[in-house]
């Protein structure tokens, strides 16, 4: 086959700049993961045992999320380059203010998503695009489930039986591995 293309090393492996922000973004799964268990002891120590619970499914998807990007890299002939963790934030001023930050943290991964989205278009990183696509569908879900919670908490206020109420419900959420 005399016009077959040829293999090369570089077909498989990533893009240096793809590499690092995609270690990069373990980071920040990693850290979103430990400030979720913070958040969960939060809870916790004030006796809302669903909001710890919710907090703690939150976490474990995080970290899902963050062996997700390495895998990725490891199949893609990168190197895994893990880094230090911030210490998150342990203390709120109110069940609506956690919820209210949980909002603020997840626009801010969406931010770095869609960068890495970016990075990969300039890069005409096709594969790691593609691969990104889950990550932009799970945000909205994210930012959507942490806004339906802020709205519900503004209803009740500070309702000892709404947010009685709420915790029981959000008891029920249970950690299912992402694909």
């Amino acid at each position: 086959m005399e016009n077959a293309p040829t293999y090369q090393e570089t077909d498989t492996m990533l893009n240096e700049r793809m590499e690092k922000a995609l270690n990069d973004q373990i980071n920040a799964e990693v850290y979103s993961g430990y400030l979720y268990l913070s958040m969960s002891s939060y809870f916790s120590d004030k006796n809302l045992p669903g909001f710890a619970s919710w907090m703690r499914v939150q976490a474990q998807e995080e970290l899902a999320h963050a062996m997700k990007f390495y895998d990725f890299i490891d199949g893609r002939r990168g190197r895994n380059s893990l880094q230090s963790i911030p210490a998150p934030q342990s203390n709120w001023e109110s069940t609506l203010g956690v919820f209210e930050q949980v909002l603020e943290h997840e626009i801010g991964v969406t931010n770095r998503i869609n960068k890495l989205v970016d990075l990969s278009i300039e890069l005409s990183d096709h594969a790691t695009n593609n691969f990104l696509q889950w990550f932009v569908a799970e945000q909205v879900e994210e930012e959507a489930s942490a806004d339906e919670i802020i709205q519900r908490l503004k209803l009740v206020g500070g309702d000892g039986a709404g947010i009685f109420m709420l915790d029981t419900e959000l008891a029920t959420r249970t950690f299912v591995m992402p694909v």
